[in-house]
């Protein structure tokens, strides 16, 4: 239920994020979130508690307002490079924290593929209202939402305030992304929100008929890779990865079909 109900708003995140061109921000801030996890093990406070969960959108906030301060219109530093450092040393300062847990191997896998078979009913609603309520605001505020992805130089001609826009996507997306990396995973939460939305990408030209092939993608993975992961008794998390894995390669051999297909356009004099 867990790959059925919760994956539908990731692929939308990802549909922007794809667009935006910071392909590894979601990575980065589902590492953020991870380490305000780490921190909460060290405490040893429950991973299930409001506490914890503060803690990691804590973490995933500051990532939020560097990634929103570091994306200026024009910059000589490229903000993959400011991404990139930040995932790199939150990745490292999970694994000192860790280090100092007795149980810090342990966590560190869970914290990378998850344990998606674990998730208990609770968990799987409430992260599907919060997810519910996301899509709300998102569809509310979807016009400035859609131009500061889609047509960043037209929300500047526009007047939007697109550092503050910014800001605002990337704090709702690091809710979303803290509530689902403890369950899922960082390499389960990325591959949610990128791999789907290159397939559709690759399939259709409309920003809907890419939403629809992106939640198809989304269901047939998270169900394949399960059933896959039960029949060769594999660990559920990596066999969900890479089930998608298989599905980018051959949605990617049929987009270059269909190119090779499509007939030559004129060249008009």
């Amino acid at each position: 239920m867990a790959c059925v109900l919760l994956p539908w708003l990731l692929v939308y995140l990802g549909l922007h994020v794809v667009q935006r061109g910071i392909i590894f921000i979601d990575i980065a801030m589902a590492q953020m979130a991870a380490l305000g996890i780490c921190v909460a093990i060290l405490l040893r406070l429950d991973l299930e508690s409001w506490t914890t969960f503060f803690i990691g959108l804590g973490f995933t906030l500051i990532g939020a307002a560097i990634f929103s301060v570091t994306g200026k219109r024009a910059s000589q530093i490229p903000q993959e490079a400011v991404i990139g450092i930040a995932y790199v040393v939150a990745a490292a300062a999970a694994v000192l924290l860790l280090s100092r847990a007795a149980e810090g191997d342990e966590e560190i896998k869970n914290i990378l593929v998850g344990n998606i078979l674990l998730v208990t009913p609770r968990e799987v609603w409430e992260r599907f209202v919060l997810f519910a309520a996301v899509g709300i605001f998102h569809f509310a505020f979807r016009k400035s939402f859609l131009l500061v992805s889609f047509d960043r130089e037209g929300a500047y001609r526009n007047g939007l305030r697109v550092r503050w826009w910014d800001f605002l996507f990337y704090a709702v997306f690091g809710l979303v992304v803290t509530s689902f990396v403890r369950i899922a995973g960082v390499l389960l939460v990325f591959t949610y929100l990128i791999v789907p939305a290159v397939c559709g990408i690759n399939l259709a030209q409309r920003t809907a008929n890419r939403l629809l092939i992106g939640w198809f993608i989304a269901l047939l993975g998270g169900v394949a890779g399960l059933f896959l992961s039960y029949w060769w008794d594999l660990p559920s998390g990596a066999a969900i990865v890479c089930t998608f894995g298989v599905l980018l390669i051959l949605i990617s051999i049929l987009a270059l079909w269909q190119q090779r297909r499509a007939p030559p356009v004129a060249v008009q004099d």
